[in-house]
C-alpha cells in the first residue's frame, strides 16, 4: 500500500529528460493516483520569461504518455501560483514539490494552509546535472 492516495505536481516539462522522469518516478512511487499539472504557454512566457521550445499541448500528451502519469492537464498562472486553487481543482492527499522550495515564504505559507485540511508536501530533490536549461544551451 503506497503512502498517498492522489499525488499532484506541477512544472513546464519543456525538453522532457531524465530528470522530468526521474521526479515523476518517485512521486508514483508515494501515491496510487499521480496528476500532473503542466504550466500553459502563457505561464512559461510571462511567468519564467522562456519561450517553450514544445507548446503546451504537445507537453500534455508527452505526460500523458507516461505509465507513471496516471493524469496531466494544463494548468493556468492562478492554479499554479496558488496550491489552495489547485487542491480545490484536483482533490489531492500529497503535493510534491522540488526541494529547493523548503523554507521559502511561499511554501511555509502553503505548509501552514495544507496542515488544515490534513493535506501533505513531500520535497524531491532534484536530479543534478541535467536540466532543460542546459539541454537549450548545449544545442
Amino acid at each position: 500500500m503506497k503512502k498517498y492516495r492522489v499525488g499532484y505536481t506541477a512544472g513546464v516539462f519543456d525538453l522532457f529528460h531524465v530528470g522530468h522522469l526521474n521526479l515523476l518516478e518517485r512521486c508514483k512511487e508515494m501515491c496510487d493516483v499521480l496528476i500532473v499539472g503542466v504550466c500553459d504557454d502563457d505561464y512559461v512566457i510571462n511567468i519564467k520569461h522562456k519561450k517553450p521550445v514544445f507548446a503546451e499541448n504537445e507537453r500534455v500528451r508527452i505526460l500523458n504518455a507516461l505509465k507513471c502519469v496516471d493524469r496531466a492537464e494544463l494548468v493556468d498562472f492562478k492554479i499554479t501560483d496558488d496550491k489552495m486553487l489547485a487542491l480545490e481543482k484536483f482533490h489531492f492527499d500529497v503535493l510534491f514539490s522540488g526541494d529547493d522550495w523548503k523554507g521559502s515564504e511561499r511554501y511555509n505559507k502553503t505548509e501552514e494552509q495544507f496542515s488544515k485540511v490534513g493535506v501533505s508536501i513531500e520535497y524531491l530533490p532534484y536530479t543534478k546535472g541535467i536540466s532543460s536549461t542546459d539541454i537549450k544551451n548545449k544545442i
